[in-house]
């Protein structure tokens, strides 16, 4: 398993169509197969930052997911209200404390 890091940033005025957009596909996202956790986060400093933090359970299962028809109605509607290029990372898990 591995973590996906996406960080995104809009124009303010985008902040409540990317919420709503969101919030109608954030469940279809978490049941995309190998997709074991999804949270959305937003910077404190700057609100029109926001990260996008899940667990795969491989890199074919988020490469699928990459090329699927969900992904695509996704990404075509959100790249709209960008502001800034999207960053992305891909990491592995190195330490957790509880």
């Amino acid at each position: 398993m591995f973590i996906r890091i996406v960080k995104m940033s809009f124009h303010e005025e985008n902040i409540p169509k990317f919420m709503e957009n969101f919030n109608l596909i954030k469940e279809k996202i978490r049941n995309s197969p190998g997709n074991r956790y999804l949270e959305l986060y937003q910077d404190k400093n700057n609100p029109c930052i926001f990260f996008t933090y899940s667990f795969w359970e491989t890199e074919e299962d988020l490469e699928n997911y990459r090329k699927s028809a969900l992904f695509d109605d996704v990404w075509t509607f959100t790249k709209k209200l960008f502001n800034d290029k999207p960053e992305a990372w891909s990491v592995d898990k190195v330490v957790s404390l509880q």
